[in-house]
């Protein structure tokens, strides 16, 4: 899975010049977080009570995929358009 959302991700920031792409996984769903962040995406933060799931308010958490910025030294995440295969 964490390969699949790799190349995912770098397809359509290479296809279409995307700088931000974001996931919202439930709260109880650490399984996705992992493949998420093996994937390059960030916990960005916690959204309350954002979703109904078989009749119950959720948390969902934040993850975002950012494309650096050319010449930033803060951006932790490299443009995949550079190292594409």
């Amino acid at each position: 899975m964490t390969d699949a959302v790799r190349a995912l991700t770098r397809y359509a920031v290479a296809t279409h010049r995307l700088t931000r792409i974001y996931a919202v996984p439930y709260e109880w769903n650490p399984a996705s977080f992992r493949v998420l962040e093996k994937a390059g995406y960030a916990c960005e933060g916690r959204m309350r009570r954002s979703a109904v799931k078989d009749g119950r308010v959720i948390d969902q958490l934040l993850y975002a995929y950012v494309v650096a910025e050319p010449g930033n030294p803060d951006a932790r995440i490299e443009d995949p358009r550079a190292s594409a295969p």
